[in-house]
Formats: structure tokens, C-alpha cells, sequence
């Protein structure tokens, strides 16, 4: 099969497209014949090996998963003997991160893993970004316990984590507040925001409203320059570790304190998290963005784009073209 394989760390041009086995399925496995994927901050951060303490995750000196991608759709091609929740020719999409493999023509994965059927109606290159921001954006809201009828402001809205946020949040009744630049004002509020606060007329930490949760849903901020838009018990969220990995420590930190708090959440993939986010897909309550699309020979490029910083939701990559 074709497959995208970076077998050193570093930029974009370490991974190239190689003709690779196809991955061996086990009794309980699916095998998914991928035909959309995603490149996304995940991805990124995995292939450099940044920061630097990943590496006792994915090898000190070299991957030890030369294939990356964590999003995908496809159909299943083949089951393992004893797998019961899928047939031959279910359309499919999932989450896959820690064992990788997304970026290829064909991916195994667990009968009980982070995988559930597609929506009808619903395409694969639309289907494969359902999950990576979204899960990240889910696991703060959760941990938050953001509930309906509070107000939250989210920065980085036109992200993969902040636009899936924006729509996550509005299907709890939540009244949101984004943050965004000047041209993506008008996608933004079709996502559903209550208030758009554009960021280049001015700094948004100056914001005379107060809100019950900030998520800092690009990392770019910190919990001292967000306090003062916090409510008296109110929490601020990071999809970062922050400066000097400051976030987690705040979050032991400042619940102590009895006041205006840090929370990190650590997200968890498993099959209910995926069920979920079909559910919302399925009932129109969250359309993952799409940016820009390009095909697997194309990856290279697509790394290129998104470390550039400017994406706004996903970057979809075509593996195969539907039969």
C-alpha cells in the first residue's frame, strides 16, 4: 500500500510516500481502506517530536511509528474472526492517536477502539475531521463542567479545537463569546457564536463582559492575562501546557486558592467519545470546518500549510477516491 513515512524527526520534508505492507489485523481488528485523512496539530507535533519529552512516547532517537495520522474515514475492507460490531463495507470514521497509521491507503484498527459509522449523507473527507479537535474541545468542556445558560469565550475560534468548541458549546445552550480575526468574523458567527470579538481592533483581555469559563483554544494566552475576564469562581482552559508548562501546574495550584481557577484536561479516546461526536454530526449540531484539501502524494505541503499557523478548522487529506 501507498503510506506517508517519516522515519527521523524534525520539518515537514522528513516524510515521504512509500509503497509499505499493508498492516496486519488481528482476531478483534478492523481493516479500514482510508480514503480521507487529516493533517493537524497532533500530527505536527508528533512528527518533530516538539517538545521534546514526546520522544518518551513515540522514541528517543527515531519513531517508533513511522506511519502518523490519527483522523479517518474510510470503509472497512476486512474483520479480524471475532470481530461483531462491523461488516465488510461499513462506512467508517475514527481517531487513532498512539498507534498512528492514518496517513495510508489502509489502517487497522481495534473492533472496540475510537471508531463508529458515518453518518448517512455525510462524505469522508467530511466525516475524517469529526474527531481530532473536537475530542480536545470535548474533554475541556467536560472537565470544566460548563453547563447550559453560562457564559464562555473562546479564543482561537477558526481552529480545529475553537470552531469544534464554538458548536460543542452552543448544543449545551451555552452563550459563547469567540475570538477571531477580522476576516473569518462571518464564519464564526454562522458556527453559531453569540458574539464575535475581533482581536486585531484590539486586545480581547480588555473586555468589559465576564464569563464563566475561557478556552484558550490555541494556546496563545495565559491565565494572568485572562483572569480578569473570569466570573468569581470562574475557570480558565488551555489546549496547551502553557509557558514553562505552567497550565497543569496551575491547575493543582489554584483550586487551592478558592477563586478564579486553572483546569487541564487530559483527553481520553475511546468508542463513546466517537458515538457522541457522530451523534452531534449526525443531528447537525457540529459540521467540522474544512480549510483546504489535498491529496496523499500532496502531504508535505499540508504540513507546510498547517505549521504555518493560519488554518482555519482542518486540513483534509484525499487518500483514495470513492469507487
Amino acid at each position: 500500500m501507498k503510506a506517508a513515512v517519516h522515519t527521523r524527526y524534525g520539518p515537514p520534508e522528513v516524510v515521504r510516500i512509500r509503497e509499505v505492507d499493508r498492516p496486519a489485523v488481528g482476531d478483534r481488528d478492523v481493516l479500514v481502506r482510508v480514503h480521507a485523512t487529516t493533517v493537524n496539530r497532533t500530527d505536527c507535533a508528533y512528527r518533530a517530536a516538539r517538545p521534546f519529552f514526546m520522544r518518551l512516547l513515540t522514541g528517543i532517537t527515531r519513531p517508533r511509528r513511522t506511519i502518523m495520522g490519527t483522523e479517518f474515514a474510510g470503509e472497512v475492507e476486512a474483520l479480524g474472526r471475532g470481530v461483531t460490531s462491523f461488516s465488510v463495507g461499513d462506512r467508517v470514521f475514527g481517531y487513532n492517536e498512539g498507534a498512528f497509521g492514518a496517513h495510508a491507503e489502509y489502517l487497522a484498527v481495534p473492533e472496540h477502539g475510537s471508531i463508529a459509522t458515518v453518518p448517512a449523507g455525510v462524505t469522508f473527507e467530511q466525516a475524517a475531521p469529526g474527531t481530532e479537535g473536537a475530542h480536545y474541545a470535548l474533554a475541556a468542556i467536560r472537565h470544566a463542567g460548563i453547563r447550559a445558560g453560562q457564559d464562555v469565550l473562546v479564543y482561537g475560534a477558526t481552529g480545529g479545537i475553537g470552531s469544534a468548541a464554538v458548536q460543542l458549546l452552543k448544543s449545551l445552550g451555552v452563550t459563547v463569546t469567540a475570538v477571531c480575526a477580522t476576516e473569518s468574523l462571518a464564519l464564526v458567527k454562522s458556527l453559531g457564536a453569540d458574539r464575535v470579538v475581533d482581536y486585531t481592533a484590539g486586545d480581547f483581555t480588555e473586555d468589559e463582559q465576564t464569563y464563566d469559563a475561557v478556552f484558550d483554544a490555541v494556546g496563545k494566552s495565559t491565565f494572568g492575562r485572562c483572569r480578569r475576564l473570569l466570573k468569581p469562581g470562574g475557570v480558565y482552559l488551555s489546549s496547551e501546557l502553557g509557558p514553562w508548562a505552567q497550565n497543569p501546574m496551575l491547575a493543582l495550584v489554584t483550586p487551592l486558592l478558592r477563586g478564579r481557577k486553572v483546569k487541564f484536561a487530559f483527553p481520553r479516546d475511546n468508542q463513546a467519545i466517537v458515538r457522541h461526536l457522530r451523534e452531534l454530526i449526525e443531528s447537525g449540531d457540529f459540521t467540522p470546518v474544512i480549510d483546504r484539501r489535498y491529496a496523499l502524494d500532496q502531504i508535505v505541503e499540508a504540513y507546510r500549510y498547517v505549521e504555518t499557523g493560519q488554518k482555519i478548522g482542518n486540513v483534509v487529506i484525499t487518500v483514495a477516491q470513492v469507487d
